[in-house]
């Protein structure tokens, strides 16, 4: 199904360009070789407008990822100005916090195997500890301080650093080779600041002419500038990855740069470096919750995560049980690896079903749908336009010859005229909350059982 418009150029005719809906690429004119005095076009080139839009919606949707710390940091902003109002004893508490939350990070870190978050926590900590001793409430000039220079410097490249690498543990090779490059930097650093300071002091704290507006911050513009690049890298990952340990990462570097900037004021520093532990530590709270309840494979919500949400579906819902046709022969006929792609390219379409249906995989090649507050006659129209979307895709096979080289890889794809390419099918069985089916154990066996009556009549079907 496809959408027509029309564009008017000079000297030309009406121009077309088409948006295919459900792909959402949509092809503009654009007049190229033209003369700038009458804009005559000479040339037309096609652009891709609607993947521009389509791209825009998957950068809306992935930033969804940050609402959690970031929710974390406008309510900390917010009351920050309370702790002035705390009594000694709480205010001693507060001053204890972040000791106290990354403690338990950490412990959680180790009990999961977490060694990135865990040395997220360790720089926190060393800021905090640092800060707490030779900083904070001391009258010194910061700008002239090794201590703060070399914090505000090296901290949010090493955060950058863990952000890149990829989560190896730390009781491993990988992992204690990391310590090892930390306790060495942290060597070098100290050598060089504390006997060197004032030869590099100028490159670490000189002004910027073209950032004269950053001239009210506390911290050095040559910190403000490395640290804006690895907060851009380190959202970037998170955008990318979706993973919570990224997205906490992301709220812990913008705590630290807020504690950093605000060092002179107490209760803004604290409640900062409160909230960066705490995001950390929640983040890794949540990556526990996600192996525990999401598929590895799919990244779907696993069976485990099935079971919870059956208890709350109140008194109206339709349940519709999928199960990839074949699978077995196709495993066989291309293997296993293929066969995953066969199992992502299908979780993916399931997760996009239409009418408010939650999917979850079941096990091996069986998906759930569940739709809370429906009956089965809504959700009907919406799975069988899913069935369809399965039954029409081409996969793409990934052979053994395949490069290595992603870039390699792309122009083997982009000259490719015909490859190998396989479809499947899926088989639906649906069942809603009815008088005769009022548990949620007798909806799931009847939905089971009109997924087998829809293999039985041929598959590739909706039954019911």
């Amino acid at each position: 199904m496809h959408l027509y418009k029309y564009l008017y150029c000079k000297n030309s005719d009406f121009f077309l360009f088409r948006q295919q809906l459900f792909r959402t690429t949509l092809y503009f004119p654009k007049c190229v070789d033209s003369s700038p005095a009458n804009g005559v076009c000479k040339q037309i080139i096609y652009l891709p407008f609607g993947g521009i839009c389509s791209l825009f919606s998957i950068v809306i949707k992935r930033m969804f990822i940050f609402v959690i710390p970031a929710s974390i940091l406008i309510t900390t902003w917010l009351l920050a100005p309370q702790m002035s109002s705390l009594t000694p004893e709480h205010l001693e508490l507060a001053v204890l916090s972040p000791y106290l939350i990354t403690a338990l990070g950490m412990f959680l870190a180790i009990h999961f195997h977490r060694g990135r978050p865990f040395m997220v926590l360790l720089l926190l900590l060393l800021f905090y500890w640092s800060s707490q001793n030779f900083l904070v409430g001391k009258s010194i000039e910061l700008s002239l301080n090794e201590i703060y220079q070399a914090i505000v410097l090296l901290i949010p490249i090493n955060i950058a650093l863990i952000a890149v690498m990829r989560e190896r543990g730390f009781l491993t090779t990988a992992g204690r080779l990391r310590f090892v490059f930390l306790a060495v930097q942290a060597l070098v650093a100290f050598w060089l600041f504390r006997y060197n300071f004032f030869a590099i002091l100028p490159h670490i704290a000189g002004n910027y002419p073209m950032l004269q507006f950053l001239d009210g911050m506390l911290i050095p513009e040559p910190a403000l500038v490395v640290g804006s690049l690895s907060f851009a890298l380190i959202a970037g990952l998170a955008m990318y990855r979706q993973t919570p340990i990224d997205c906490g990462m992301v709220g812990a570097f913008a705590s630290f740069f807020v504690a950093c900037n605000w060092i002179t004021n107490r209760d803004i520093y604290t409640a900062f470096c409160i909230s960066g532990s705490a995001i950390i530590t929640l983040s890794i709270l949540r990556d526990s919750y996600k192996m525990a309840f999401c598929d590895d494979l799919t990244g779907l919500p696993s069976r485990r995560s099935l079971n919870e949400n059956l208890h709350g579906l109140g008194r109206s819902y339709t349940v519709a049980m999928l199960d990839v046709d074949h699978f077995k022969n196709f495993n066989d006929t291309y293997g296993h690896d293929v066969g995953d792609q066969v199992l992502k390219m299908v979780a993916r379409k399931i997760m996009d079903v239409g009418g408010g249906g939650k999917a979850y995989r079941y096990g091996g090649e069986e998906f759930t749908i569940l739709f809370p507050g429906r009956h089965a006659d809504y959700a009907i129209p919406h799975l069988e336009e899913l069935r369809k979307s399965i039954a029409d895709y081409q996969l793409a096979l990934r052979g053994s010859e395949r490069p290595k080289s992603q870039k390699q890889g792309a122009v083997k794809r982009g000259n490719r005229r015909e490859g190998a390419y396989a479809s499947v099918t899926i088989s639906i069985g649906v069942a809603e909350r009815n008088e005769s089916l009022t548990s949620t154990e007798e909806v799931m066996k009847a939905a089971d059982k009109a997924l087998y009556k829809a293999k039985s009549r041929g598959r590739n079907q909706v039954s019911c």
